[in-house]
C-alpha cells in the first residue's frame, strides 16, 4: 500500500488515470469536495475518516485531512524497461537522464518535476543504491512522477545499452567541460551522482564526455537536483535551437 498527502499530489495522481485505491477524507472544505469529485469520476472510493488515522496510516503530520491510499498501480508507460523504451523510441533526439546513487526523496522528486517540465525521455535508476520514501517523492515531485516514465536498470548495462542505440552519454562532474562547449543535440544521456560520491567510477569510464555547470560561486557546487534541473534545460536549449 502507497500513502499520498498534498493536495496537489492526489489530485496529479488521480488525474494521471493510473490507479486504483481509497480516498481518505477527515475535513470538508471546497479543495477536499473537488478532490473527492474528482476521486468518484476515478472510480476511487472514498471512506470517512479522522485526522488521527490519517496520521498513523501516511505518518504524515501536515496532511491537511485528506489521504489517497494506492492499491496498485496499472503503470502504463509510467515504469517501463529500457529495452521496451527502445523498442519504441523512433525520435532522433531525445533526453535520457540516469540517476546514479540518488537517495534523498527530496533530490529525486524535485529531479522527476524538472523532468516532467522538460520532456525528459526517460528517467533509468538502479534497483539497489536508489531512492525509497514514496510518500516525500509524491509531495516533492508535485505528482511529475505520475507522468514521467523511469525505468529500472543496471546502470552500467543500460548505458552499454544506449550507446548502441546511438545516444551520446556525458557523466556530470565540476571538473568537466562546461554545458555550453559540449554538442548536445541528438539522442543525449546525461549521469547524475549523488553529492557525496559523485558518478562511480565505472559510469564514468563508459561515458563518451564528463560535464559541468560553469560557476563562480564560494560553496562547492550545486544541490544534484538543481544542477540535473540546470543541465537537463542545456540540453533542451541546444535541441531547440
Amino acid at each position: 500500500m502507497e500513502y499520498i498527502t498534498g493536495f496537489h499530489a492526489i489530485e496529479e495522481a488521480i488525474r494521471a488515470g493510473n490507479i486504483s485505491g481509497k480516498l481518505y477524507l477527515s475535513r470538508t472544505g471546497g479543495r477536499h469536495q473537488k478532490i473527492e469529485q474528482e476521486a468518484r469520476k476515478a472510480s476511487i472510493k472514498s471512506l470517512k475518516s479522522s485526522d488521527e488515522e490519517i496520521q498513523r496510516l501516511s505518518g504524515a503530520e501536515d496532511h491537511r485531512g485528506i489521504m489517497l491510499a494506492i492499491e496498485s498501480r496499472n503503470t502504463g508507460n509510467q515504469n517501463i524497461t529500457l529495452k521496451t523504451f527502445l523498442k519504441n523510441f523512433n525520435e532522433d533526439k531525445g533526453i535520457v537522464l540516469i540517476l546514479d546513487g540518488i537517495t534523498d526523496p527530496h533530490n529525486y522528486g524535485a529531479i522527476l518535476r524538472s523532468a516532467d517540465q522538460f520532456g525528459i525521455a526517460l528517467v533509468i535508476i538502479p534497483a539497489r543504491r536508489s531512492v525509497k520514501d514514496s510518500e516525500i517523492i509524491g509531495k516533492t515531485s508535485a505528482g511529475a512522477r505520475e507522468f514521467v516514465s523511469v525505468a529500472v536498470e543496471n546502470l552500467s548495462r543500460a548505458v552499454d545499452m544506449l550507446k548502441e542505440s546511438g545516444f551520446w552519454v556525458y557523466a556530470a562532474d565540476m571538473d568537466g567541460t562546461p554545458s555550453y562547449n559540449l554538442n548536445l543535440k541528438g539522442r543525449t544521456a546525461i549521469i547524475m551522482g549523488s553529492e557525496g560520491a559523485g558518478v562511480s567510477k565505472i559510469l564514468t569510464d563508459k561515458s563518451d564526455g564528463i560535464i559541468s555547470i560553469p560557476a563562480c560561486g564560494h560553496v562547492d557546487s550545486f544541490n544534484v537536483s538543481v544542477a540535473a534541473g540546470i543541465l537537463m534545460y542545456e540540453a533542451v536549449r541546444q535541441n531547440s535551437l
